[in-house]
């Protein structure tokens, strides 16, 4: 589905990532972790063209250099951090945004049937159906939040870059989150690539897991081979046992 070959990026001309390659096989959640500044945030930039890279990006065989930039939003949507600027749109309002590329007559901007219906089963899947009237403007951080997954959602996209998506989401709607996504990129054609500052979210969303040091990959493969005590303490520089007792604790709470 998403190819990389040999991808460096960066900004003013320096690198922040440096030859990346990785196969997203239709089906699949990846997680990229690594410590700040390693390069994940880059990268997803990089594959959603957001950025100038060198090397290939490939979806389903065809190089996203020679696409329109309108076809590589509608296969590719990206859920970014928070940035704390914001419209007075309505919830539903701001959902809709997501159906722009869908909308026949963009002139008018007027929504079918079929646009408003797929909006709320968007905001339903997030549990803000009651809300879709408010001024977004008025909601908490974690509200904001899963509108705006609603407004990714609603893009119809086969491939979702979230970017730290947990940000803002108590304990209850991160775990509802990661669930829902795994279940999202369960059927048709999709896959899912998520950076996660929480290793066990993304230990819980993934079938495989890619870990970033420098800007490179350090390394990569299924969830079981790749998370090893070894591996924290050289990435993360962190006592294992120490974060190992604190998520089971985490964790524990959630069940009671």
């Amino acid at each position: 589905m998403l190819t990389l070959y040999d991808v460096s990026a960066g900004y003013n001309g320096v690198d922040v990532v440096r030859h990346i390659s990785l196969c997203v096989r239709n089906n699949e959640n990846l997680s990229i972790i690594g410590p700040n500044g390693c390069g994940k945030t880059t990268l997803l930039k990089a594959v959603a063209s957001l950025l100038p890279f060198s090397g290939d990006i490939e979806i389903d065989g065809r190089p996203v250099v020679k696409m329109k930039h309108k076809e590589v939003s509608r296969r590719i949507a990206m859920l970014c951090q928070m940035s704390g600027v914001y419209f007075s749109y309505s919830v539903f309002d701001t959902v809709m945004m997501g159906r722009y590329l869908h909308i026949k007559d963009k002139l008018l901007g007027l929504p079918s049937e079929r646009d408003k219906a797929l909006v709320m089963e968007c905001l339903e899947a997030v549990d803000l159906v009651a809300e879709a009237d408010r001024p977004i403007t008025t909601l908490s951080g974690g509200q904001m939040q899963r509108v705006f997954l609603a407004r990714t959602l609603a893009q119809e996209p086969e491939i979702i870059l979230l970017d730290e998506p947990t940000n803002h989401l108590d304990l209850k709607y991160q775990i509802e989150l990661i669930e829902y996504l795994k279940a999202w990129a369960v059927h048709g054609e999709r896959a899912v690539i998520g950076v996660l500052h929480d290793i066990n979210l993304a230990m819980k969303l993934s079938d495989n897991i890619m870990v970033m040091k420098d800007g490179e990959i350090c390394v990569q493969g299924k969830v079981s081979d790749v998370i090893t005590g070894s591996l924290l303490e050289n990435v993360y520089d962190i006592d294992v046992a120490q974060y190992m007792r604190e998520s089971l604790h985490k964790w524990d709470c959630l069940k009671q």
